[in-house]
C-alpha cells in the first residue's frame, strides 16, 4: 500500500527505516507521522505569539511521486534521509506524512500588491514544517508550497500546478548558481491529482528552503492592526535570527532597517546585473532575510531594454526591469512606515531617520550596480568615466536590441582580440556604433594594471555564459507537464547549475532564441 494513505486493516507494510503511528488533530482528517526522525527540527517561529501564524496540517495527496530532489541541498542542510525509501520521501515532501518534531504552521502576513494594500494574505497554500540548523549552524525553513488549503486561502485552492512548482525549482537553483542569494528548491512531488485554472493540470508540491519566510508584508500585518507590541516582537525576532549586529546598536530598530535596505540593495543589484526580472515585487514578495523570494511571472532578459516587463499581470511596467531598484526602494519605505514607532517616540524624528536610511538603499544601491558593471566590462579600478562608458554602451545594446547576457560574455573575448569573430561586434545593428565605444573602452582598458588574460579571465566569473533562458525553461516545463518527460528539466537543470563555465556540449543552451520560440509573456502559478 502507499504509506501516504490512510490504513485500511492492521496489516500496513511499513517502508524500511520507518516507524508510522496514527495521530488524529482535533478538527482534522487523520494523519500519520514519521516516528524516524529526517531532522532535528528548532523551531522558534512557532513559538511566537499565537497571532503571527495558523497551525495546519498539510492535506494528503492520492499519489505522491518524487521528480525532482536536491541531493547536495539535503547534505548542506543536515537531513537524515539516507535510510528513507523513495515511495515514503514522496509522502513526506508530499505532505501526506509529517516528520517527528516538525510543527506545520501557515504565516500571517499582509501586503502591497502592485501598490494597493491587502490588509490580510497570509500562506494561502504554504505551509512551514518548521526549521533546522544547516552545517553552517544557520537557521533554515523547510516549507511544502502547495500542499492544501489553509487559513489564508481565501478562496484558492491551496495547490499548485507542477509548471509553476518545475519553474521555482529551475529559476531558485540557477539563482544560487548564479552567486545570487535566493530561496532553494529541495524537491517537487507530482500528487497524482488535477489542479484546475484555466485548464485540468498536474498537481504538485513544491519543498522550498529560506533564511525565512518572513517579508515585508509580514511586518505591514501587524502594523495595520495598530498591533505595535507585535511588530516589535517580529522585530526583535528577526533582528535575533538575521542581524545580531543590530542588539547593541544605538537604535535597534533603524539599525534593522538599515540592514534590511543594505541586503535589498545588494540582492537588486545582482538581479540587474544578470538580466532578471522578477515581476511581481509586491511586499509580501519581498523577504527581509535578502533572499529572492516567490518565483512567479520571472524571466531573463535577452535582448537589453530597461523597459521589458514579461508578466502578465503587469500591465503598466509598474515592475519592469528599469523599475526594480525604485520598486524595492518603496517596498523598504512601507517596512519603515511599520517601524516608525519602534524607531523613535517622536514621529518627526522617526520619520527624518528612516529618510536617511531610503537615501542610503539608494547610494548603495547605485554604487553595488556601478561596481558590478565594472567588473563586467572588465574593470579593477574606478574613475570618474566609468558611468559614462558603460551608460553609452547600454544605450547601443538598446538600439540593436543586443543580447544582454551574450554581449558580456562576449566583451571578455574581446578583451585580447577585439577583431575576434567571436566577440560582440555582430550583436549590434550598428557595428560602426560599436567599434567606436570599443576604442574608447580599450582605452580604458590600458590604464588598467592587471594583464588582459586575467581581465578576461576575471570577466568570465562575473558574466555568465548560461542564464534561463526563457524559452528554454517553457520548453523544459512543456515536456514535463504535457508528456511527463521530466529529462529536459533535468538537463537544463545541470547546464544551469555551472553557469560561468563553458560547457562546449552544451553550447545551444547559451543562444537566444529564435523569433517563433521568444517568450513575450510569463504568468503567476496561482
Amino acid at each position: 500500500m502507499d504509506p501516504g494513505q490512510p490504513e485500511s486493516g492492521n496489516c500496513r507494510p511499513r517502508p524500511p527505516g520507518i516507524l508510522i503511528r496514527r495521530a488524529t488533530e482535533r478538527r482534522a482528517p487523520v494523519r500519520f507521522r514519521v516516528a524516524h526522525s529526517i531532522a532535528t527540527f528548532s523551531n522558534s517561529y512557532a513559538h511566537l505569539p499565537e497571532q503571527f501564524f495558523v497551525r495546519v496540517q498539510p492535506t494528503p495527496v492520492a499519489r505522491p511521486r518524487l521528480v525532482a530532489f536536491n541531493w547536495p541541498l539535503v547534505e548542506e542542510l543536515g537531513l537524515n534521509l539516507a535510510a528513507i525509501d523513495e515511495t515514503a520521501l514522496a509522502a513526506i515532501l508530499g505532505g501526506n506524512l509529517v516528520p517527528l518534531g516538525a510543527e506545520p504552521i501557515s504565516m500571517a502576513y499582509a501586503g502591497h500588491q502592485f501598490g494597493a494594500f491587502v490588509p490580510q494574505l497570509g500562506d494561502g497554500r504554504a505551509i512551514l514544517l518548521g526549521e533546522v540548523i544547516d552545517a553552517d549552524g544557520m537557521r533554515r525553513d523547510i516549507q511544502l508550497k502547495g500542499c492544501g488549503r489553509t487559513p489564508f486561502s481565501r478562496r484558492g485552492d491551496g495547490r499548485a500546478a507542477l509548471g509553476p512548482v518545475l519553474r521555482e525549482y529551475l529559476l531558485s537553483e540557477a539563482m544560487h548558481a548564479l552567486g545570487i542569494p535566493a530561496t532553494r528548491a529541495l524537491a517537487a512531488v507530482t500528487t497524482g491529482e488535477p489542479v484546475y485554472r484555466e485548464s485540468a493540470l498536474p498537481g504538485a508540491v513544491l519543498t522550498r528552503v529560506a533564511a525565512s519566510h518572513i517579508r515585508v508584508g509580514t511586518f505591514e500585518y501587524f502594523a495595520a492592526r495598530e498591533d505595535h507590541e507585535s511588530v516589535g516582537v517580529l522585530a526583535d525576532y528577526v533582528i535575533e535570527r538575521h542581524y545580531p549586529e543590530a542588539r547593541d546598536a544605538e537604535r535597534p530598530y533603524l539599525a534593522l532597517l538599515q540592514a534590511v535596505a543594505q541586503r535589498q540593495a545588494d540582492l537588486v543589484a545582482g538581479w540587474m546585473l544578470v538580466g532578471f526580472v522578477h515581476g511581481v515585487m509586491n511586499t509580501d514578495n519581498m523577504a527581509v532575510s535578502g533572499e529572492t523570494i516567490d518565483f512567479g511571472p520571472c524571466a531573463f532578459l535577452e535582448a537589453y531594454d530597461p523597459a521589458t516587463v514579461f508578466s502578465s499581470i503587469d500591465s503598466f511596467g509598474r515592475y519592469a526591469y528599469g523599475n526594480q531598484a525604485q520598486a524595492a526602494s518603496w517596498n523598504i519605505a512601507r517596512l519603515a512606515e511599520a517601524l516608525l514607532p519602534l524607531i523613535d517616540s517622536a514621529p518627526e524624528q522617526a520619520v527624518e531617520l528612516a529618510q536617511e536610511v531610503l537615501a542610503g538603499f539608494t547610494i548603495r544601491y547605485q554604487q553595488r550596480w556601478l561596481d558590478g558593471m565594472r567588473a563586467k566590462i572588465g574593470l579593477q579600478t574606478a574613475e570618474d568615466g566609468d558611468r559614462e562608458l558603460i551608460s553609452r554602451l547600454l544605450e547601443l545594446m538598446r538600439a540593436s536590441q543586443a543580447d544582454f547576457t551574450l554581449t558580456f560574455r562576449r566583451l571578455g573575448v574581446a578583451v585580447d582580440d577585439a577583431g575576434s569573430v567571436n566577440g560582440p561586434r555582430a550583436l549590434f545593428a550598428d557595428p560602426e556604433a560599436y567599434e567606436r565605444w570599443a576604442i574608447d573602452w580599450h582605452q580604458r582598458l590600458a590604464r588598467e594594471a592587471r594583464p588582459r588574460a586575467q581581465c578576461a579571465q576575471a570577466m568570465r566569473q562575473v558574466n555568465p555564459a548560461f542564464i534561463p533562458r526563457n524559452h528554454r525553461v517553457e520548453q523544459a516545463l512543456d515536456a514535463a507537464v504535457q508528456r511527463a518527460d521530466f529529462a529536459p528539466f533535468e538537463t537544463l537543470l545541470a547546464v544551469l547549475a555551472h553557469p560561468y563555465e563553458d560547457q562546449e556540449k552544451f553550447q545551444e543552451f547559451s543562444a537566444p532564441a529564435q523569433p517563433q520560440e521568444r517568450v513575450v509573456r510569463t504568468f503567476c502559478g496561482t
